[in-house]
């Protein structure tokens, strides 16, 4: 059974989640405030994060960003009535997995629920590969290092270096980045990937002398050891 962190403020709609969900055998945990859903994390194990941006302590935003910085890796939901771009592009920049507005059907909520428990059996289960040009991924403990070295990912970085791993010598586009790595549809006018790309390269790439992350003009990016080339 899988076991949800519901953090909604309102009584009605955390009571139409919650029913919703139990009905199709998830088990709900439900709060009302940021602190305390930082406070059920840090002590009790959650399949999923389903996560109001408004909420009377902290915004959802903050709760993200201490997750994430507490190295949190469990796919966090934001379901909110902001629905702009910038609030889309700031959820994800905090650390959110996916972005659904209010109103919404609940068989969309529960469509990406099951989306991201997918991504997130994946991400914890056993890779084909886990290692490639001195690249090694710790899946356990949810580490990367290269030629010893330990690279310090965030949660977000090693995803994307996860995904990078799996197509490696692949030309990515940057709209299959986006929506393998954050799950949403990004507005790509905004320059989210290339920045999460930049700080990804900043440690992979930045201390060794060959570079492995690589711009493919007019498509993206692809991860390949170059060195061995004639």
């Amino acid at each position: 059974m899988n076991k949800v962190l519901l953090v909604e403020d309102d009584p009605r709609v955390a009571s139409f989640i919650t029913r919703g969900l139990e009905e199709q055998l998830y088990q709900v945990k439900a709060v009302s405030k940021g602190f305390d859903a930082i406070n059920e994390v840090m002590h009790n194990d959650f399949d999923i994060i389903i996560l109001d941006i408004m909420l009377p302590d902290i915004t959802g935003f903050e709760v993200c960003e201490v997750l994430r910085s507490r190295k949190i890796i469990v796919p966090i939901l934001i379901l909110s009535a902001l629905d702009t771009p910038h609030e889309k592009v700031k959820g994800l920049q905090a650390g959110a997995d996916d972005y659904l507005a209010k109103p919404f059907l609940f068989e969309e909520l529960l469509a990406r629920i099951n989306a991201q428990l997918r991504r997130s059996e994946f991400s914890n289960g056993i890779l084909d590969f886990q290692s490639y040009a001195g690249i090694e991924i710790n899946m356990k403990e949810q580490s990367a290092s290269r030629d010893g070295k330990e690279l310090n990912l965030s949660p977000r970085e090693l995803k994307l270096l996860i995904f990078f791993m799996k197509n490696r010598e692949r030309a990515l586009s940057r709209i299959s980045i986006a929506e393998a790595v954050w799950s949403i549809d990004l507005d790509m006018s905004s320059n989210t990937v290339d920045v999460y790309i930049n700080y990804l390269r900043n440690k992979v790439d930045k201390s060794f002398p060959a570079p492995l992350i690589h711009t493919i003009k007019g498509t993206g990016y692809m991860l390949k050891n170059k060195s061995n080339e004639s």
